[in-house]
């Protein structure tokens, strides 16, 4: 009896725990849109308020292993709604960065490939599937995005994004 009610009190709590949207096989099909998370700031800028996008920039990846397009510019302090489309037919993503993170992030994927996390600078996308990342650049400077799927970064799925520092 004691084993009974364990398992289900086991099981109970598990079911209170929200899913996790992952790097790993864990996605599901619906549409990704920013998450309901803490504003994040990083050293590339800030969690976008989807109330001030200032421009909508669309940007496919495929299975070629490349982003179209691939680099881009942006003024400083702009809130961009990233629409990013998988037309492949194997999982990618998106996430923005620093190439330093990125290059580490990729590495840390590499040796744990189901790693589950979810930020505001990433969105990750089942084949045909696109979602959203709302982000504004508050530092001017050369960023970057990839997609962090295993060997998808080393084959050349990435972009740059120059920051123009905004006019004083």
């Amino acid at each position: 009896m004691h084993r009974l009610l364990a398992a289900v009190t086991v099981a109970f709590t598990l079911s209170l725990i929200p899913p996790a949207h992952a790097h790993g096989s864990a996605h599901d099909d619906r549409k990704q849109v920013p998450a309901n998370l803490d504003p994040v700031e990083k050293p590339f800028g800030r969690t976008g308020d989807p109330k001030k996008v200032t421009r909508t920039v669309n940007i496919s990846g495929a299975d070629t292993m490349r982003f179209a397009p691939a680099e881009l510019s942006v003024r400083q302090g702009e809130t961009i709604r990233f629409v990013v489309r998988n037309v492949g037919r194997v999982r990618h993503e998106l996430v923005l960065g620093t190439m330093e993170e990125l290059q580490q992030h990729a590495e840390w994927m590499r040796r744990h490939p189901s790693m589950e996390h979810e930020e505001p600078y990433m969105a990750h996308l089942a084949p045909g599937q696109s979602g959203e990342v709302i982000w504004q650049f508050t530092v001017p400077g050369e960023f970057h995005f990839g997609c962090l799927v295993p060997g998808h970064f080393e084959a050349g799925m990435k972009g740059r994004i120059r920051v123009v520092a905004h006019p004083a």
